[in-house]
């Protein structure tokens, strides 16, 4: 006999696995994602140029979207509370001994890769939990969870210049890695939903091979929140997988009776998992074919590495314009984390108006990025970057609608497949954007070269995004669809 998870009871103990995930998130992304105010502790410490210093921050930020496969597998594998604890032990097992660390290469390790895997595995986790207990109010929830990483943002930046003062850096990663660990509690809460009982499915594991998305019928209306749609892929496809190791675990299958039975079934297998592959590359290169999906890739890619090394240099500019500490009243990476958690909370909410068309929303978050990023080298005060770090946050809240347009791009079907490759992908500009910024700031000795490369990688990846969703392309392609009939009357005429 097997189990299955029952229906996701929308409410109940899912706001205590609300209220865990938020702090989960909270806790996991507030330092990464505040790294600006260590990143300037470390280029004085280590002088080692900002373009290799810069490699701490980026890989922080974005081996997590590197590893998202390996984190989603480790989900469906092991289930979400070793995971969320596997994740905490990371992160404050990265940040402590960062405290220790002799060079910036033993930083890339502690702080990059740890780190970074850590909050990869917490955010997977979160969300597979948040949507297994969660149906019709899914957006709200996730929208909850979603916002502790912002508004972790705002507090650690704060609190570790605080601590910096006090202790110095290696005592603030100590104790930020300390908080770190009430990751742990968080993560026993996360219990899993109770088990149904069901049918035996050996037959199924042999007949049909599970298919890599699932979605609940009902209201369309209700797969329209923000990260419900991703979430819910990535909540099915685990499910999915647990599933099915269930069916060899539990189901205990009579032995059989002889040698050949066992070799067809695994042949089966790897035939099955084969086509599995296959299919997989198939859509992928079928999907490359669309437009708009490939216009989409280079934008995600572009914005990446021009919008993101704002958020990790932007303390570091404000020391290059010699503007003094005691005017910096707040630091300008909690300005930024603040207004990312307002921008994800109203660009979803104008997504959700039908008279809003989502890609030219998510393409007008880029041109305001790019016009920012342009005027950042003639900013000279505290209160203009304050301003500019607002913009720049306020649209970095963009992700909230990404998958809208993903899903309009590609369908329902293959948001889990499209989402997968754009955030690989993602994680690779967050990588590579803010160590280039850097070794430009490094040859140059000035921000401006390398704040306008930045500019123009993003407003290309929103004029790409703004050409391939005008009208006339539908036209060509309705006239392209008549042209073949057409040359077949066209035929029989000159004949006659």
């Amino acid at each position: 006999m097997t189990t299955a998870n029952q229906k996701p009871p929308d409410g109940g103990w899912g706001w205590a696995i609300v209220v865990s995930s938020f702090f989960v998130q909270f806790l996991s992304y507030g330092s990464p994602m505040a790294m600006g105010v260590l990143y300037v502790e470390w280029l004085e410490a280590f002088d080692e140029g900002k373009g290799k210093t810069a490699w701490i921050g980026s890989l922080a930020n974005g081996v997590g979207l590197l590893a998202s496969p390996l984190c989603s597998a480790s989900v469906s594998a092991f289930g979400v509370r070793p995971v969320v604890i596997c994740s905490g032990l990371l992160v404050a097992g990265g940040l402590i001994l960062s405290s220790f660390a002799p060079s910036l290469y033993f930083l890339y390790f502690s702080y990059g890769c740890m780190v970074g895997f850590g909050c990869g595995l917490s955010y997977q986790a979160t969300v597979t939990a948040t949507c297994q207990y969660f149906d019709k109010r899914r957006g709200l929830a996730l929208g909850i969870v979603s916002t502790g990483a912002s508004i972790g943002t705002f507090v650690y930046a704060s609190l570790m210049k605080v601590l910096i003062s006090i202790y110095g850096v290696d005592g603030c990663l100590i104790i930020i890695g300390a908080l770190s660990l009430n990751i742990l509690p968080c993560g026993v809460l996360m219990r899993p939903l109770p088990q149904d009982s069901s049918p035996t499915v050996e037959k199924l594991v042999l007949d049909k091979p599970p298919d890599t998305y699932h979605e609940k019928e009902g209201d369309p209306e209700e797969t329209q929140g923000m990260l419900g749609m991703v979430s819910a892929s990535e909540t099915d496809r685990s499910c999915e997988m647990s599933g099915t190791q269930n069916w060899f675990v539990v189901s205990n299958p009579k032995p059989a009776a002889n040698g050949d039975e066992e070799k067809n079934f695994c042949k089966r297998l790897v035939k099955t998992n084969c086509q599995r592959y296959l299919t997989y590359w198939l859509d992928t290169a079928d999907m490359f074919r669309n437009r708009v999906f490939t216009a989409l890739f280079l934008a995600i890619f572009l914005f990446d590495i021009g919008g993101f090394p704002a958020a990790l240099l932007l303390e570091d500019v404000a020391k290059s314009a010699n503007i003094p500490d005691k005017s910096m009243v707040v630091p300008l990476v909690s300005i930024l984390g603040i207004s990312t958690a307002a921008g994800k909370l109203l660009l979803g909410i104008l997504a959700d108006c039908k008279r809003v068309n989502t890609m030219y929303l998510y393409a007008f978050t880029f041109l305001a990025t790019g016009l920012t990023l342009f005027a950042i080298p003639y900013a000279n005060t505290y209160a203009v970057l304050a301003v500019l770090a607002g913009i720049i946050g306020f649209a970095s809240g963009n992700w909230s609608i990404f998958p809208y347009v993903t899903t309009k791009t590609v369908g329902l079907d293959k948001l889990t497949h499209a989402y997968g490759i754009l955030m690989f992908f993602a994680g690779v500009g967050n990588c590579l954007g803010p160590p280039l910024v850097g070794w430009c700031f490094d040859m140059t000795q000035t921000y401006e070269l390398a704040f306008y490369l930045s500019a123009i990688c993003v407003i290309v990846g929103g004029l790409l995004l703004f050409i391939v969703e005008l009208p006339l392309w539908d036209n060509c392609t309705l006239k392209s669809s008549q042209s073949p009939p057409k040359s077949h009357i066209y035929k029989p005429a000159s004949k006659a």
